[in-house]
């Protein structure tokens, strides 16, 4: 004969959903607490080298030994991007492998026609860990001494000058066209492969400005190699305490940063997500940590997994709007 769950009575019938939901909580939790047994993987969209892969080496050690296991960095690159973040994405949710990855996984969406993940269902962030500065630099021939000089120049020859970026969609290029639409400029986008190029063609005059990372650009500037009128930021950098911010420096409004995120799969369990945020920010609270990550360039930034996606979700219609409105293309 079948019993159908009908027969039983309701009160019944509430008893037993709740112990099963106190039992899968149970287990939840069970697992948490055990997590990790095995290594996990931190996955950087790009080649070694780069600030993202430089980034994820900086916090695993500290990060690993808050979560009383093991960490390694695997680069995976290609399609800006892309194809490391959607294998993270397409990763089993148990919380072995993460990934991180900078303010383009807020910009990509909106550049790339087909993307191979929804960055809003497919991802769940962890949290940020950092952010870091780029500056404007000009060819030392350039005859603007500060932004305001700068700007002036470019809008009384719209379209002569050019400023040279990583490639199409990285910060470099993006950067640069928030301060044209800020500034009201028209300058032409060189793109190259890859921020070093691009350094050494402004330092040559190929190109007569360009937005590197800070930390990339400090050297030739302190060698008086690069002229710094600006750094993107909404506060002076303690690297270059002497080089104001753009927006003070004559375009208010004006701030771009590089953020650095770290994120799961969509369904990883939410006590693995804030086991794996907690012990971030015990790792980024490191004073040693701290000193690491400034004197390379990075600003930590610990977070909740809720603030992390209120601020991607926030710059996902950002960049959108830009994107749309200055015709912005990743070719």
């Amino acid at each position: 004969m079948t019993i159908h769950s009908t027969s039983f009575p309701r009160a019944t019938r509430r008893f037993a959903l709740g112990a099963l939901a106190g039992l899968a909580l149970a287990a939840t939790g069970a697992i948490a607490q055990s997590y990790p047994t095995k290594p996990v993987r931190l996955v950087v969209p790009y080649a070694a080298g780069g600030s993202a892969d430089i980034a994820a080496r900086l916090i695993t050690d500290e990060w690993a030994r808050a979560l009383s296991g093991t960490m390694f960095v695997e680069n995976k690159g290609g399609a800006g991007g892309n194809i490391g973040v959607d294998m993270v994405a397409k990763a089993p949710a148990d919380g072995y492998t993460i990934g991180l990855q900078t303010v383009s996984l807020a910009i990509n969406p909106s550049l790339t026609p087909k993307m191979p993940y929804d960055t809003l269902k497919d991802l769940a962030p962890i949290g940020m860990v950092a952010s870091s500065q780029h500056v404007l630099v000009v060819n030392n021939d350039l005859p603007a001494r500060d932004v305001k000089e700068l700007v002036a120049l470019l809008k009384a020859q719209p379209g002569r000058y050019s400023y040279g970026s990583a490639g199409p969609g990285s910060t470099f290029h993006m950067s640069a066209e928030l301060f044209k639409a800020v500034a009201g400029t028209d300058v032409v986008h060189v793109p190259y492969r890859g921020g070093g190029p691009a350094l050494v063609d402004t330092m040559s005059g190929q190109v007569a400005m360009s937005f590197p990372v800070l930390s990339a650009a400090r050297p030739h500037v302190q060698a008086g190699k690069l002229r710094a009128l600006g750094v993107t930021g909404p506060q002076r950098s303690a690297l270059l305490p002497d080089v104001p911010t753009i927006a003070e420096a004559g375009v208010p409004g004006y701030a771009f940063e590089t953020w650095f995120m770290v994120f799961a799969p969509a369904g990883t369990p939410q006590p693995v997500l804030d086991k794996l945020n907690a012990t971030l920010n015990q790792a980024l609270g490191s004073s040693a940590l701290k000193e690491r990550m400034v004197r390379e360039g990075f600003d930590p930034l610990p977070t909740t997994p809720a603030q992390a996606r209120t601020r991607l979700q926030s710059e996902l219609g950002q960049w959108a709007k830009l994107i749309k409105e200055r015709g912005i293309t990743a070719e």
